[in-house]
C-alpha cells in the first residue's frame, strides 16, 4: 500500500462529561470522508491517541471504519510504551482498519537502531501495515531506514521533524539499497501545518502530507492541495501569505496548539468537538479572535482566487 496526497487526521471529540462524542466523531469524519482524501487516519496526534483509554480508541476506530465504509484506507495511531503499543496495535487489527501510524515511544530516547526495535517488538503484535512516525524521541538515521524494509510490515516513515538533508539521506540510503522493497517503501510529509512544507517535501519527491486544516477549512485544505497538484504557485503562495503562515505562528505561541487550535476551529465551524484533554489546554478567548480572523482571511482570498479564474 503506497499512501500518497492529501492525508486526513480527524479530531476525537468529548462531550461535556468527558466521553468520547461518537455521534459528533462519526459527522466530523464524513465531513472528512466529503473532502475525498487520499486516506483517513484516526486517533493520531490530531486525534489525542495519548489521552484515550483502550476502550475509547475502539470506540474511535469502529466509528471511522463505519462511516468511510471501504471508500477509502483508515490508519490508527498506536503508540506508548512498547508494551501498551503492542495492545493498540492488536485492538486496531480487531477493529479492521487498513494500517497504523506509529508514534515515537513513551518519554525514553534511544538510538535509531533501538527504534527499529522498538518497531520491530511492535510490529509482532499484529500482521498491520505500519507507518514509522519519526519526530521528537523516535530519529532514524540510514542505516535504520535501511533496517526497516527487513520488517514486512512497515510500509513507510512519515517526518515531523523537518531536517530536510537528515530525509534526503533516509530516502537516497532507501532507494539505492539494492532491497527488494526499496521501491514501494514510502515518505509523508507529517509536519505540524504541513502545507506551509509541501513545496521543499515534494522537492524530495515526497508527496503526501498530512492536513490538520481538513477539520476546520476543508475548503482551504483541498483548494491548496489542487493548486499544488496543477503547480498554480500564484495560489499555493496567496493561500500561504493569507492563512498558513498566520495560522502556524499563532499555533507557535502555546504548546499543543497544533491540536488546541484546530479544535477551536471545528467549534467555530459549528462542530461540537469538545475540549482537548490534559496537558493540552484549550485556546484563550485572544487567540480564539484571532484564529476566527485568520479563517476569515483565508476564506476571504480563496474567494478572491475563485472570483478571477
Amino acid at each position: 500500500m503506497h499512501l500518497t496526497g492529501l492525508l486526513s487526521f480527524p479530531l476525537t471529540p468529548f462531550t461535556a462529561d468527558d466521553t468520547v462524542a461518537t455521534g459528533v466523531l462519526a459527522e466530523h469524519v464524513a465531513a472528512h470522508v466529503a473532502a475525498e482524501p487520499a486516506g483517513l487516519f484516526v486517533a493520531c496526534g490530531t486525534g489525542e491517541l495519548t489521552a484515550l483509554s483502550i476502550a475509547e480508541y475502539r470506540e474511535v476506530l469502529s466509528t471511522a471504519r463505519r462511516v468511510v465504509d471501504g471508500r477509502m484506507p483508515v490508519f490508527a495511531g498506536v503508540g506508548g510504551g512498547p508494551r501498551i503499543a503492542r495492545e493498540f496495535l492488536t485492538v486496531a487489527a480487531e477493529s479492521g482498519v487498513d494500517g497504523v501510524l506509529l508514534l515515537p515511544p513513551y518519554l525514553v530516547h534511544g538510538p535509531p537502531a533501538g527504534m527499529v526495535d522498538f518497531v520491530r517488538y511492535v510490529a509482532a503484535a499484529a500482521p498491520l501495515p505500519i507507518v514509522v512516525y519519526q519526530r521528537a524521541n523516535a530519529i532514524l538515521d540510514p542505516a535504520a531506514a535501511v533496517a526497516l524494509l527487513d520488517l514486512p510490515t512497515v510500509i513507510g516513515i512519515k517526518d515531523g521533524e523537518g531536517d530536510l538533508d537528515r530525509m534526503r539521506a533516509l530516502i537516497d540510503a532507501v532507494r539505492t539499497s539494492g532491497h527488494p522493497r526499496a521501491a514501494e517503501f514510502g515518505f509523508l510529509n507529517g509536519l505540524p501545518t504541513a502545507e506551509l512544507s509541501v513545496p521543499a517535501y515534494r522537492a524530495l519527491g515526497v508527496d503526501g502530507y498530512s492536513s490538520a486544516v481538513l477539520c476546520f477549512v476543508p475548503e482551504i485544505a483541498t483548494a491548496f492541495y489542487a493548486a499544488v497538484e496543477r503547480e498554480d504557485a500564484e495560489t499555493v503562495q496567496t493561500l500561504m501569505d493569507e492563512f498558513y503562515v498566520p495560522f502556524a505562528a499563532l499555533r507557535e505561541t502555546t504548546p499543543g496548539y497544533a491540536v488546541a487550535l484546530v479544535k477551536a476551529g471545528a467549534r467555530l465551524r459549528g462542530q461540537p468537538v469538545g475540549p482537548v484533554r490534559p496537558p493540552l489546554r484549550d485556546v484563550t478567548a485572544e487567540h480564539l479572535a484571532q484564529l476566527e480572523e485568520i479563517i476569515a482571511r483565508g476564506r476571504a482570498a480563496l474567494a478572491n482566487i475563485k472570483a478571477v479564474a
